[in-house]
């Protein structure tokens, strides 16, 4: 059979020579509802060190919203300058599923093997992880799914041997494959950098705090005892992030002065954007219930908000 429909695997260890994927291509990119096409494409087979994965369910990222729009960079055309040859991108940096196949050299985990992956990839002859040193700076780090071909939006999914994680049988598929960039990413902002790792009784100020990240960093801060802020866009979104384990939420459209500081010289400009910005940080204080400040800022939405999180 060449392919299976969509929602159906053949066999264990069984692999078809096409499989549907949500596909991107150059001539397309714009919108991810325009960009992105359910196609027919050939299955990809695993290389030294690399696994194929059957997905059983895949989280999304808005990683992929970039490569649809080819914005910051255009990821088909910069796999192909280094001399990848599709023409297509498949996307997806999240993923839970069953092992279908294993290249040369891999050890750690074997057909039928239920995992889940994680985002990070890396040329495992770079000297940077040859020395012991940190992968995700390595010059050959790259966010698979994204930077990488055959992510998690297709039927099969190619990832690197050290990506695959046993998959907890207290999860579904969909839990499981929901939370590793996410969580991984919020786990290096605040654990990654000792000694100005999250300790207990630290405010953590939470932008985007229902979002991925803020919502595993939610849970992160409450797990080791600090006090987690969240900061969202309304009410319903607030009242999730409580549940969630922070001790209150600040509603950022309650506050304007978002953005650079106006020029020193600017006097009007000046005060009223350190108004604003102390009066955010005084609603810091009233819910944490005395006067401190954060000892760790999850920060992610970007430009509009780091004047205020370097403040605060």
């Amino acid at each position: 059979m060449a392919s299976y429909a969509i929602g159906t695997l053949p066999p264990v260890g069984e692999v078809p020579p096409t499989m549907f994927a949500q596909v991107i291509r150059s001539n397309r990119l714009g919108e991810p509802k325009d960009a992105f096409k359910v196609e027919e494409v050939p299955t990809p087979t695993p290389k030294r060190g690399e696994v194929l994965i059957a997905v059983m369910a895949a989280g999304i990222n808005y990683n992929n919203v970039w490569a649809a729009r080819g914005i910051p960079i255009d990821v088909i055309a910069a796999r192909q300058k280094g001399g990848e040859p599709e023409d297509f991108h498949v996307g997806g940096s999240d993923a839970s599923g069953i092992v279908y196949a294993v290249g040369e050299g891999v050890t750690k985990v074997k057909v039928g093997d239920e995992v889940a992956i994680h985002h990070g990839w890396w040329d495992a002859d770079d000297p940077w992880v040859l020395a012991g040193k940190d992968p995700m700076i390595a010059r050959s780090s790259k966010t698979w799914g994204y930077q990488t071909n055959y992510g998690s939006f297709g039927q099969f999914s190619i990832v690197q041997e050290h990506q695959c994680l046993p998959k907890a049988p207290t999860l579904s598929w969909e839990e499981a494959a929901a939370s590793t960039l996410c969580g991984t990413t919020a786990y290096r902002m605040m654990f990654g950098w000792a000694p100005h790792d999250t300790k207990k009784g630290d405010v953590v100020l939470v932008w985007g705090g229902s979002g991925g990240v803020g919502s595993m960093a939610i849970q992160l801060a409450k797990a080791v005892g600090a006090i987690p802020v969240a900061v969202v866009s309304d009410d319903e979104r607030g009242e999730f992030c409580i549940k969630l384990g922070a001790k209150g939420y600040i509603n950022r459209n309650e506050f304007s002065h978002w953005g650079t500081p106006p020029h020193w010289t600017d006097d009007a400009g000046q005060k009223a954007w350190t108004a604003g910005a102390r009066a955010f940080g005084a609603k810091i204080w009233e819910i944490v219930g005395e006067k401190k400040d954060p000892a760790i800022v999850i920060e992610h939405p970007g430009e509009a908000t780091v004047p205020t999180s370097i403040f605060v």
